[in-house]
């Protein structure tokens, strides 16, 4: 899924067969819209296929392909539902809005309530669905003088509701700088069980003398409490999964996390001069998202290659596969 950099929003539908790629029309069951729609797995078997609610298109058509063809997804939820995740075409969540969830259970869409604001979903397993964000009530977020010191928050359904999960209190030492906030970004659940949470702690930079560095927040859920995590070494450090696969973790900004605790730079070709791309220019490739192939441990991944040269830069749309012996 893609935009032509042609000055129009041209959204682009392509298909790899295992041969080639090539454009493929947009499903009916989507209906009409001028902006590239959310592309999204849904289990191993299934993709949905989402407009963006812009204001401009019907966001109440999204359509799901099986593998075959095709077809509508029922009644979607309301509003302007975020990321998708799910353990399955029948049990599929998202945040609607700062402190609303909604869940797919295959037959119908449910809200429920959220205790606090929420910025990410992981689903565990059947009935078990963590959400992190931040909170400005509560023990930490007191200043004093009318101020508030956001703090990270956390939340766990277990089939019934949402419970808030107490999180460690985080703040800078004093003097604390100005506007300082702390929340969670990330919640990350791992094949083995482990859920992982990534924030940060910051404030508004530039308005004093002396300013201490922002903060990463890593923690794992150990099953009664959150504890910080051992940092990640090397160039893994701070960095957040985007997926994983059977011996460690893909990390954003083409980083490989191995179980055992090897930091690992993903390599890349560079772009054949045929595309335009002198010989000597610095090339940066951006990934948007990897993929496991289903059913293979093969691994695809999408994005652009950045082409930074004297005369004439460019971004290039890419596809990439992982080859493993170049890990």
């Amino acid at each position: 899924m893609g935009t032509e950099n042609n000055g129009q929003a041209e959204a682009r539908l392509l298909h790899y067969d295992g041969d080639r790629w090539e454009q493929r029309p947009f499903p009916e069951a989507l209906g009409a819209g001028a902006y590239a729609p959310r592309f999204e797995e849904v289990g191993e078997g299934e993709l949905w296929l989402r407009p963006y609610a812009d204001g401009t298109i019907d966001d109440k058509h999204w359509a799901k392909w099986d593998g075959t063809r095709w077809s509508a997804v029922p009644s979607p939820p309301p509003g302007s539902a975020g990321e998708l995740v799910s353990e399955g075409p029948d049990d599929v969540w998202t945040l609607n809005g700062s402190q609303s969830a909604e869940h797919w259970d295959g037959t119908r869409w449910t809200a429920t309530r959220l205790p606090y604001t929420a910025n990410d979903l992981a689903v565990a397993g059947p009935d078990d669905v963590w959400a992190v964000g931040s909170r400005s009530t509560g023990p930490g977020t007191e200043l004093g003088r009318g101020e508030r010191y956001s703090q990270p928050a956390s939340m766990h359904w277990d089939g019934t509701s949402w419970t808030a999960v107490e999180t460690p209190q985080v703040r800078f030492e004093e003097p604390i700088p100005p506007e300082p906030t702390a929340g969670l970004t990330k919640v990350v659940a791992l094949h083995d069980g482990e859920v992982r949470s990534y924030g940060s702690n910051t404030f508004e930079h530039g308005e004093s003398v002396g300013e201490p560095a922002d903060e990463v927040i890593e923690w794992r859920w150990d099953g009664s409490q959150w504890v910080d995590r051992t940092p990640a070494p090397g160039g893994c450090q701070a960095r957040l999964p985007v997926a994983e696969d059977d011996n460690g973790l893909f990390l954003d900004g083409n980083w490989y996390l191995t179980d055992s605790g090897r930091c690992e730079k993903i390599g890349r070709h560079r772009l054949p001069t045929a595309t335009g791309a002198g010989t000597s220019s610095n090339q940066s490739l951006w990934l948007k998202e990897i993929h496991r192939i289903p059913g293979t441990d093969e691994w695809i991944g999408a994005g652009h290659v950045q082409v930074n040269q004297t005369g004439d830069p460019f971004d290039a749309p890419v596809g990439v596969r992982l080859n493993r012996g170049a890990v």
